[in-house]
């Protein structure tokens, strides 16, 4: 599908759109450092405009280098909707463990399946605190409210079978917002990826139009 010249934001949006990204990751990460004693260190998020087909590739390349990865997947609604994906590098899911009990926990015991469960629910825990708050403080910025499904939860995969892309509806169009984290304490990093589709482009346009007229 062709991307259409209206689709795409302008250079202004699309630094407002990078401004407003910041201020909603910071709200994550801040949100996170309240649950965890740690700090987590964004990158600058990019922002890229792709036809929804491409979408797979493109994540795949930016985590090759971690083989296995585990990854949260929260759809959002609102008049701005689309899908998180909070991607993790192997074994962050036991190291948040270790780092929610203080390093209490023996790594011999991550054996059993309990710990799989409780692995599990960590990163759909810390998933649930860095998707809300990132997309709920983006909303908020553009004046929108959104709502959530349960987040999914897909544990230690090799990283092309973790996505399949069928999840994707190819007629879309696809705005990726992406940011590299780390955290200051443990071998955690990955990406958060929001995917919105070209249903939200003309009210994104709108909306950060209205933002920078706030400040004009």
């Amino acid at each position: 599908m062709e991307i259409h010249e209206d689709q795409i934001l302008t250079g202004e949006e699309g630094e407002i759109l990078q401004e407003i990204m910041n201020i909603a990751f910071g709200k994550s990460a801040a949100d996170l450092a309240d649950v965890i004693d740690t700090h987590v260190v964004l990158s600058i998020p990019f922002i890229k405009i792709m036809q929804v087909t491409e979408l797979p590739v493109y994540i795949r390349d930016h985590v090759k280098d971690y083989k296995k990865i585990s990854i949260v997947e929260q759809n959002f609604w609102g008049r701005f909707k689309g899908d998180a994906l909070l991607i993790f590098s192997s074994g962050s899911g036991k190291e948040l463990i270790a780092m929610l009990q203080h390093g209490q926990v023996e790594m011999s015991s991550f054996e059993s399946d309990p710990i799989d469960i409780l692995e599990r629910e960590t990163l759909m825990e810390v998933g649930n605190i860095l998707i809300g708050a990132c997309v709920g403080k983006l909303a908020e910025l553009l004046k929108d409210v959104v709502t959530y499904t349960p987040p999914m939860v897909v544990v230690e995969r090799y990283y092309t079978d973790a996505l399949s892309g069928k999840q994707f509806d190819a007629d879309k169009t696809a705005i990726v917002l992406k940011t590299d984290f780390s955290f200051t304490e443990g071998n955690v990093s990955g990406f958060l990826f929001l995917v919105t589709s070209n249903d939200s482009i003309k009210w994104l346009k709108d909306a950060l139009r209205i933002f920078i007229e706030q400040y004009e």
